[in-house]
């Protein structure tokens, strides 16, 4: 019998922006996935375009200096980050070229469907492309409740 192969999660920007900024329930999942990829159980990635999109967010937010902090955090997490190489450029533009998505969303696509993952996110335009690559929807709570 061959060996079972640890479950490969992409996270997208709106997933790591949900976990830092406490929005739950999206925060509560995304937690969760980090500690059982940092015992190892599930292998967890960013595109480096993903992970510049938190930075510009978070400098425009709060400043670079906590944009900085922030990468530093993220860099000490069990998250292999996948270069943005000529194959993977040409694959997210192609997706985005025929779907209705951000450019730094397809790369979280790209990423997924090259890896064989499934892609986290609460992502709208990514949910909406449920078929195409495996999504695992997050929500946030709604005001209110």
């Amino acid at each position: 019998m061959p060996a079972k192969t640890n479950p490969r999660i992409v996270v997208d920007a709106w997933a790591l922006l949900a976990f830092l900024q406490q929005e739950e329930p999206a925060a509560a999942r995304v937690k969760s996935v980090l500690e059982s990829a940092e015992r190892g159980r599930c292998e967890l990635f960013i595109s480096l375009i993903n992970l510049g999109e938190i930075y510009y967010i978070i400098a425009r937010s709060k400043g670079t200096s906590e944009a900085d902090s922030v990468l530093e955090d993220l860099d000490q997490l069990s998250i292999n980050v996948i270069a943005a190489d000529r194959p993977a450029v040409l694959q997210a533009a192609s997706l985005k070229g025929i779907h209705r998505l951000s450019y730094a969303d397809a790369f979280a696509m790209a990423a997924a469907m090259a890896l064989d993952a499934t892609l986290m996110t609460g992502d709208p335009e990514l949910i909406a492309l449920q078929g195409v690559v495996r999504i695992e929807a997050l929500g946030l709570e709604k005001p209110g409740k």
